[in-house]
């Protein structure tokens, strides 16, 4: 979510991936992918470099997370082990 500024002077939290696009006429129009549009303070090139900011910073948490560790560094305990909350899946004979 990136902040935005209401003309008004309010704050909300605006989930960029339903942008569908930015319009200045002259201020700032967000319209999104259902329809909705939000009129905001900020200009044109702000927003996108909000947007821009926002996605670079998922990209680096997503650098850092650690991998799980590959499996034929895993013990036959660990391979026959559902991990964590996850329910193994059964096929169902026709």
């Amino acid at each position: 979510m990136i902040l935005v500024t209401r003309l008004n002077g309010s704050v909300f939290a605006l989930n960029p991936d339903l942008v569908e696009r930015a319009d200045c006429t002259p201020d700032t129009v967000i319209t999104l992918v259902d329809g909705t549009k939000y009129v905001i303070a900020e200009s044109v090139p702000e927003f996108i470099d909000s947007v821009r900011h926002y996605r670079a910073s998922l990209i680096a948490q997503a650098s850092n997370l650690e991998a799980a560790p590959p499996a034929a560094d895993l013990t036959d305990d660990e391979l026959s082990r559902p991990a964590g909350n996850v329910l193994p899946l059964h096929r169902k004979d026709r």
